[in-house]
């Protein structure tokens, strides 16, 4: 399995809540998010009890979401330049507890084309050398589901490969975010490695239905709808709106377009002179250029009417333009995508509209963050800071998919894990 040749770092029920500080009260456990966009990971993870130190971004539109919803005057910092020595300057002079973040996954996402040789992909890597030269009790990475398979596996052992070197117990699971209380079928690879024993998993919270993935859990509530989510936002558009809660102008040939949408149904569904021009054509490239099929991307929709008695889509950086309201003929606005994403109200989104858009499609919901923060601080809190510096690493859990029978291209990948990093534990469901 190929993996990328780099100079390691430098070792050494909706409820609406107001958003969190940083919390400085003696017991927070302090925490870094690299890569962090907007802050979802961070908004969730300073609910569960962390003091984030250090939110590390390079996008400036990024930066500035950061500086506004986090009271903080940071300059945009690349991690890929960080060694680990600058990473606990940023994080206040101590290792924290918890490195967390989610590296760009757009060179491997399944919404558009793949880019194998995209530069990006490497970034995994480097997120991974430098937690583990950081050595933080607690590694977490997030990602979307096609990071499995992308590259034929490479960003995986890219990913494993110094966390498991460095002595860490790791659990690599795809997980659909509707089953922690999201109100979007979400599909998502987490990562959680651990210095101080067997890492834990958050469990479910809810049942969701609707989509692969989704479990229904004995005792659980009914994952939030669409409808309920947004059930208590003003109009859009006026005075007590909150920020980004405007409808978007549309032209009368798009206005027809949406009028003929019925909850659920997509661009396929609309007569083919109303389709678009840009749609026509890459449903036609699907069946006539001969492009390989693992390089198509995902089935393209276009427009979409979303459902109000269901889990919304994933939202993604295109929601604002491709998804419909369920019941008012209009796209979803930013705002309405935020609330589908968990973020609270008066959280604030900088940078230009298409900016805002790609903050809140790429951010990790905050409501997710947190489940995955308490359990990771439970863990912490009674583990405590002992920990063994020459533990041997150990692949504990690699459970990719749910379903039945794997793709051929997971199943070379899984084999090849199996054959690389094969213990007893290791399992696959699949």
């Amino acid at each position: 399995m190929p993996t990328a040749q780099q100079t390691p770092p430098e070792a050494t029920d909706v409820p609406r809540r107001a958003l969190p500080v940083i919390d400085e009260r003696a017991g927070a456990l302090p925490a870094v998010d690299a890569f962090c966009g907007a802050g979802g990971l961070s908004c969730g993870l300073q609910a569960a009890g962390f003091d984030v130190h250090a939110h590390l971004d390079v996008w400036q539109p990024a930066v500035e979401t950061l500086n506004a919803n986090f009271s903080e005057d940071r300059e945009s910092v690349d991690v890929a330049s960080l060694s680990a020595a600058d990473v606990l300057e940023f994080a206040g002079g101590a290792t924290p507890r918890l490195m967390a973040g989610g590296p760009p996954c757009q060179s491997f996402t399944s919404a558009g084309r793949r880019k194998e040789d995209d530069p990006r992909g490497s970034l995994v890597g480097v997120y991974a050398r430098l937690a583990a030269a950081v050595r933080p009790d607690v590694v977490v990475f997030e990602n979307v589901e096609g990071f499995a398979t992308a590259g034929g596996g490479r960003f995986v052992f890219e990913l494993l490969e110094p966390l498991l070197d460095a002595g860490y117990r790791v659990r690599v699971r795809k997980v659909n975010l509707a089953n922690y209380g999201v109100p979007q079928h979400r599909k998502r690879v987490i990562v959680i490695a651990s210095l101080l024993g067997d890492p834990p998993f958050p469990e479910p919270s809810h049942s969701a239905w609707g989509a692969p993935g989704a479990r229904y859990v004995a005792g659980r509530p009914p994952t939030p709808t669409l409808g309920e989510a947004l059930a208590d936002l003003p109009a859009a558009g006026t005075r007590d709106a909150p920020q980004g809660h405007v409808a978007s102008k549309i032209s009368d040939l798009e206005q027809i377009r949406i009028a003929a949408l019925r909850p659920g149904q997509t661009m396929r569904d609309l007569p083919h002179e109303l389709w678009h021009d840009s749609y026509r054509k890459r449903a036609n490239r699907r069946v006539r250029d001969g492009t390989p099929t693992e390089r198509r991307g995902g089935a393209p929709a276009g427009l979409r009417r979303l459902r109000i008695d269901e889990p919304s889509k994933a939202i993604t950086s295109a929601a604002v333009r491709e998804f419909i309201h369920p019941t008012i003929d209009r796209r979803l606005t930013l705002r309405e995508a935020a609330r589908l994403q968990t973020f609270p109200d008066d959280f604030t989104f900088r940078g230009q509209p298409t900016d805002q858009a790609t903050l809140v499609g790429n951010a990790i919901p905050p409501r997710f963050a947190e489940a995955l923060g308490r359990a990771v601080a439970e863990h912490l809190r009674s583990a405590g800071e002992e920990r063994s510096e020459h533990r041997t690493g150990e692949l504990l859990e690699f459970d990719v998919t749910p379903a039945q029978q794997m793709s051929p291209a997971l199943a070379r990948v899984v084999a090849a894990v199996r054959s690389r990093f094969l213990t007893q534990s290791l399992f696959c469901r699949a």
